[in-house]
C-alpha cells in the first residue's frame, strides 16, 4: 500500500465527508455524502452501508472503516449494486492513472465544493441558532409573565 492510498482518502474523509469533524461519518453525513456524489440512498440502504463496514458497532464509519470500503471494493467483496460499491467507485481516484497532479486537482475541486456547501451549512446553523435564541427569549418572557401574574394574583387575594 502506497502513501497516496491512505493520504488521499484521508483528505477526502476529513475535509469532505466528516462534516461534523468528529472523526466519524454518521448516518446523516453518509446520506448527504451520497446525495452530493449523485447516488442518493434510502434510509435503509444507508443503514445497511454502515452495518456492512461497522466493525465496532457504533453505527458510524470511522476512517479505518472508511478504508475498509476500498479494501472490500478491490477484493470484489462488495455487492456491485450496493451503496458501498457506488461510494467506492465515485470517490476513488487512481493516482497511477491521473498522476499526483490529477489527484491534487481532484481533491482541490472536492475541497472547493465542500467549502461551498460549508457556507450553506453555516447559514443553516446561523438560522437554527437564531431560532433557538428567539425560542429562549420567548420562554423567558413567558416565565416573567407567569411570575408577574402570580404576584398580582397574590396581591389581589390579600386585598380581597
Amino acid at each position: 500500500m502506497e502513501l497516496s492510498d491512505v493520504f488521499l482518502p484521508r483528505i477526502a474523509f476529513s475535509l469532505r465527508f466528516d462534516v461534523g469533524h468528529d472523526g466519524f461519518i454518521d448516518l446523516e453525513e453518509l446520506k448527504r455524502m451520497m446525495e452530493v456524489l449523485g447516488a442518493p440512498q434510502t434510509h435503509l440502504a444507508l443503514k445497511q452501508m454502515i452495518k456492512e463496514v461497522d466493525e465496532d458497532l457504533d453505527k458510524k464509519i470511522s476512517f479505518r472503516e472508511f478504508m475498509l470500503i476500498y479494501r472490500k471494493a478491490r477484493a470484489g467483496e462488495l455487492d456491485l449494486d450496493g451503496g458501498l460499491s457506488k461510494l467506492a467507485s465515485l470517490t476513488e481516484i487512481d493516482v497511477d492513472e491521473a498522476g499526483v497532479g490529477g489527484a491534487k486537482t481532484f481533491f482541490e475541486a472536492k475541497i472547493a465544493e465542500q467549502a461551498a456547501s460549508s457556507r450553506f451549512e453555516g447559514e443553516i446553523r446561523a438560522e437554527q441558532e437564531e431560532r433557538k435564541r428567539e425560542e429562549e427569549l420567548r420562554r423567558k418572557r413567558q416565565a416573567e409573565f407567569k411570575e408577574k401574574a402570580n404576584f398580582f394574583g397574590q396581591v389581589a387575594a390579600q386585598n380581597a
